[in-house]
């Protein structure tokens, strides 16, 4: 019956809220169909126009599908519920390794930078009018890219990874638009693609990177952006390879009309070298962020990409931020250029404890992936079952579910702050809440 909906409104606006708040409190849940148009029109006694902008309304914000046949429902992650929600409530004197944040002891000290930089800042005020990037930042962080074959391209400076591609994103495409997308992949990357309307298309992803058989197929179906990560990719640990980067190269050459974005978050804890795929598409953007080699709370990522694409992620960012504090931009470059960090010490350390997690669950018959960063992925057969059992044991691992669309269940095991004494007691927790045998690939 219409009247167990809790939907009202007379305007689109007004119907779109109602459903929105609904969700949000739980009342329509994940997966539940929405009434058709025109019955939902004839209950609330509008125009069936009004229903039909409203559903638009909600789809490209990303709460609601067209699911064909089963008409229109409830998306099983709406963007009003993130996929953070999706974890486990830590209890006093658990182990929490599912949180997935750098070890706070391999962090550089910011007090010097922030000190330099706000001299800096009382010598020469940056005011209205002046560039968005830092001058010098933006020189250096050129040359980097220069070393890693990144190729030639204008830079913007943004409030971290995820900011830099979301308004990539939002200059090229445009709602119901396909992204091909790693899966399992970055959580909050999940969330904010269908949260712009964007429709996510799922690519499988191997210690080497993403599949390049699935990137054809999702660019042969019509999807017009491709995001990869080139190392540290979250969940998995993956590390695209020479050879990946090559096949990947040769599948884009057929779709050089497709938005190519590549994220290099693990830039400063990776010990791998990056081979980028940025130039393999007309349209591209590389993004670099500071925050897992420098801390979450340095909000800043630095952007490259073709010409056009930069200038509308600059014109968009005038238009609202403005640009991101210069004085944060200074004193990451003295973080960039100072002596304070050692990246080859961070990333062999973070090697060593993936490496030894991952060699102690090999020895039990335990399949675990991570070639780079901070976490170990684990294939499971019961995802909630381990979750539970690991959780009675005395850990906490991240759900897999917060990582996958189609891709097979797993926990993903954080291990920057797992000590050498740990590890072994941690792989025999793991052993006892997955079982032994075979378990599906991630891919």
């Amino acid at each position: 019956m219409l009247g167990e909906y809790p939907i009202a409104g007379r305007r689109a606006a007004e119907i779109a809220a109602s459903v929105e708040r609904a969700v949000g409190a739980g009342e329509l849940e994940p997966g539940q169909p929405l009434p058709p148009m025109r019955e939902l029109a004839q209950h609330l006694g509008v125009n069936p126009n009004t229903v039909a902008a409203a559903y638009r309304t909600l789809r490209d914000r990303g709460v609601i599908e067209t699911a064909g046949r089963r008409g229109t429902r409830v998306r099983p992650r709406p963007a009003t519920t993130a996929r953070v929600a999706i974890r486990t409530d830590v209890p006093e004197g658990v182990r929490d390794v599912s949180h997935g944040n750098p070890d706070t002891a391999l962090l550089p000290s910011l007090a010097d930078a922030f000190a330099a930089a706000g001299r800096q800042a009382d010598e020469r005020p940056v005011l209205y009018g002046e560039d968005a990037v830092e001058p010098e930042l933006g020189r250096y962080a050129r040359l980097a890219l220069d070393a890693d074959r990144v190729p030639e391209g204008p830079i913007a400076v943004t409030s971290g990874s995820l900011d830099a591609i979301e308004r990539v994103l939002a200059a090229h495409l445009r709602p119901g638009d396909a992204v091909a997308m790693e899966d399992p992949g970055w959580g909050s990357l999940l969330d904010l693609v269908p949260a712009l309307g964007l429709r996510p298309v799922p690519v499988g992803v191997d210690d080497d990177g993403p599949l390049p058989d699935d990137v054809g197929r999702a660019l042969a179906g019509g999807a017009r952006a491709l995001i990869v990560t080139d190392r540290a990719q979250n969940p998995t640990g993956a590390a695209i390879t020479a050879a990946r980067a090559g096949a990947l190269r040769r599948v884009l050459e057929a779709y050089p009309e497709v938005l190519l974005v590549e994220d290099d978050h693990g830039h400063g804890i990776v010990d791998l070298p990056l081979h980028p795929l940025a130039g393999a598409t007309n349209s591209w953007a590389y993004v670099r962020s500071t925050a897992k080699a420098y801390g979450p709370d340095l909000r800043l990522a630095v952007l490259t990409g073709d010409p056009v694409t930069v200038d509308r992620v600059q014109g968009r960012q005038r238009l609202g931020p403005g640009w991101v504090s210069r004085l944060l931009q200074r004193a990451v470059l003295s973080l960039w250029t100072g002596a304070a960090v050692d990246s080859r010490a961070v990333a062999a350390s973070y090697a060593r404890r993936r490496d030894a997690l991952i060699g102690e669950l090999a020895g039990r018959g335990i399949a675990a992936y991570g070639r780079s960063g901070l976490n170990v992925w684990v294939p499971v057969p019961d995802e909630t079952g381990a979750v539970a059992r690991l959780l009675h044991s005395g850990w906490a691992v991240a759900p897999g579910a917060r990582y996958r669309m189609g891709a097979g269940p797993g926990v993903r095991i954080t291990v920057s702050t797992v000590g050498e004494g740990e590890v072994g007691v941690l792989a025999g927790a793991v052993a006892g809440a997955v079982g032994v045998g075979p378990v599906r690939r991630y891919d």
